[in-house]
């Protein structure tokens, strides 16, 4: 199922509720974003070992929170930076947006269309339960997959476009599944900034 919007749009899905809005930022807003966060972040590259074989992450990374805390996914161990002024004005407009307090935020970026993250839910015990998730997509656009676990008929992808937001929340963590598949189309570098709270605060 292809599901396309052009304004907000509300999903209600099983165990599961999205919200889409393609165009939360400008197309002037989302270049200056998308120029400044790739060019000023400290990206990471994680090695990460599936089954015996360590790799490089097929994506750089890297996590800013309002104070002291670590993020752990696939053996992989983060140490936040603080928000820049850049950051926080971007969470600002998600929070009013979405009626939500973040305290963090994990950013992605996609150098390439080589460049992917598989099948996974953000289901991490830093993230409490029921997660309220959203996600900021800045350059290229890539499909958002996602499917239920035990339901096969649901399955579905949203095309995340500049300056996009995706709120997933409910149950979704514990149900589905999503990735952002790797693409033979040549396509330019993606940012996506995934705004988060977490519950380990160490301070």
């Amino acid at each position: 199922m292809d599901l396309f919007f052009t304004d907000k749009r509300h999903l209600k899905l099983p165990n599961a509720e999205l919200i889409y809005i393609p165009r939360l930022f400008s197309k002037q807003e989302s270049d200056a974003f998308f120029k400044c966060i790739k060019s000023e972040t400290n990206w990471q590259h994680d090695d990460i070992t599936i089954f015996g074989k360590t790799y490089k992450q097929p994506r750089l990374t890297a996590l800013f929170a309002t104070s002291t805390m670590s993020y752990k996914y696939s053996n992989i161990t983060m140490d936040a930076l603080p928000f820049s002024p850049t950051l926080l004005e971007i969470k600002n407009r998600v929070e009013s947006i979405s009626n939500h307090e973040f305290n963090s935020v994990l950013i992605n970026l996609y150098r390439d269309g080589n460049d992917s993250n598989s099948w996974h839910a953000d289901n991490e015990k830093e993230l409490g339960i029921n997660r309220f998730i959203a996600s900021v997509s800045f350059g290229a656009e890539r499909l958002f997959h996602f499917k239920h676990q035990q339901l096969k008929n649901e399955r579905h992808k949203i095309n995340l476009e500049h300056g996009s937001l995706l709120i997933m929340k409910g149950e979704m963590q514990h149900y589905w599944k999503h990735q952002i598949a790797k693409t033979k189309k040549t396509v330019e570098s993606r940012i996506n900034l995934t705004f988060r709270t977490l519950i380990n605060e160490s301070n």
